[in-house]
């Protein structure tokens, strides 16, 4: 299976310029794991509706998760130092917009629809630009598995402190605080992985190498067709899309599960130790499958690790109370940051070099858009199956994700960093 490496974890951060453009990046990331909460919270309060509420912070999401490739190829096509800065200035002025319309009761929900949805247009792809850079930091081996594995557990650990602290700022002050620290945090991280030194030699590598001439150039017509068809040419891309996209669904799913169990089992607060185990267990995972030097190539460990987090998540259904759920639940979380961080992993060495930032927001939309798919369709299951039945169709959409990832793609001619075409879009 594999053997562990001498290299260590705090060897990534020494590596030159790795420590302080992860600790920007990661400033400004944090500003996504508070602002969910304190935007549903503030839009709450100053609507004094549900409905309108929902409406805003759902095209706020959908915005944020479907144009993020859009966002990210413009990082990729104009560089981080030049689309970085307006896209998250503009943010977050939005956010301060937000917070201060939201600060006091009587806002119309006519005005805060748009701006909730053009903000979200404009969610920097802090993420994606991240990866590319660790990239560019270091060789492919064990360290730059060991820097995926510590940027998506990190990035795990932000959504699970973000709500706190959103709540935090919301019982000490004003919800609508949350927002205004949210926009200061992506702001303040963003221009300061700008400025890293960084994102100068990755601009001359990875970013902006689409607009260099190829040695195969195609014709205008395949270029044009390549911009209107997402995932032309990038048929290695096809295969950790699929596979993220599966894994979103079945954990979308297991959320609203295990808000049923513990129904269920008359234990609702207890719903919470069972998401602290599965994001324990999604920490010790990754950390762990990052420190493990694996002969088994990313196209084969991906499709494993999501069957095997199918076949621990149908097993939860099988739990008799909350305590075993937790164990099981640990279980399945050892495999959900080394599924992520695989899939990071395999989406950047098959996509083209100019279009690597897309190529990991392509993942990320995928595993968002499937997280959502999967809440609302287990609940069209809830009440019409037995429970264990509804864990075990959870499941389905990881297990055919998998199944889909084992299929080598018809379009052989996969892209490379060396020899791709620079108008490739994802």
């Amino acid at each position: 299976m594999s053997s562990p490496s001498a290299a260590s974890y705090a060897a990534v951060l020494r590596i030159p310029l790795a420590g302080r453009t992860f600790v920007a990046a990661l400033v400004g990331r944090s500003s996504y794991g508070i602002v969910f909460l304190s935007l549903v919270l503030a839009f709450t309060q100053a609507t004094g509706s549900y409905t309108m509420a929902g409406g805003a912070i759902a095209l706020f999401g959908l915005a944020s998760s479907s144009l993020s490739p859009i966002r990210a190829r413009l990082i990729d096509r104009y560089g981080v130092r030049r689309a970085l800065p307006p896209m998250a200035v503009t943010y977050a002025l939005l956010l301060t917009l937000v917070a201060v319309l939201t600060w006091q009761p009587g806002t119309p929900g006519a005005l805060l629809w748009p701006l909730a949805g053009i903000a979200g247009a404009l969610t920097p792809p802090l993420g994606p630009i991240m990866r590319t850079l660790w990239s560019d930091l270091l060789p492919d081996g064990p360290l730059l598995q060991r820097a995926y594995a510590l940027d998506t557990v990190a990035e795990e650990l932000l959504y699970v402190t973000g709500p706190l602290i959103a709540g935090l700022l919301t019982g000490v002050a004003h919800p609508s605080l949350g927002v205004l620290v949210s926009a200061a945090l992506v702001a303040a991280g963003s221009l300061a992985l700008v400025s890293s030194p960084a994102v100068d030699s990755a601009s001359s590598r990875g970013f902006q190498q689409a607009e260099a001439p190829s040695v195969s150039e195609p014709s205008a017509g395949r270029r044009a067709e390549s911009r209107w068809r997402p995932l032309a040419g990038l048929g290695g891309l096809r295969r950790p899309v699929l596979v993220t996209a599966g894994v979103g669904m079945s954990l979308g799913s297991l959320s609203l599960l295990l808000v049923a169990f513990a129904g269920e089992h008359a234990q609702l607060a207890a719903v919470a130790w069972v998401e602290a185990a599965l994001a324990a267990g999604s920490a010790v995972g990754g950390l762990v499958h990052g420190a493990v030097s694996w002969r088994l190539s990313l196209e084969r460990r991906l499709p494993l690790l999501a069957t095997a987090l199918a076949l621990s998540l149908a097993a939860a259904g099988l739990a008799p109370d909350i305590v075993v759920l937790s164990l099981v639940a640990g279980v399945a979380g050892l495999f959900v940051a080394p599924a992520l961080t695989t899939a990071y992993m395999l989406a950047d060495k098959s996509a083209a070099a100019g279009a690597r930032t897309q190529a990991g927001a392509w993942v990320n939309t995928a595993f968002n858009t499937g997280n959502a798919a999967g809440s609302a369709s287990v609940g069209l299951l809830l009440g019409h199956l037995a429970l264990v039945a509804c864990f075990a169709a959870g499941a389905l959409p990881s297990l055919l994700g998998a199944l889909a990832g084992m299929r080598r793609p018809r379009d052989s001619a996969e892209p490379s960093r060396e020899a791709t075409s620079p108008d490739v879009s994802a």
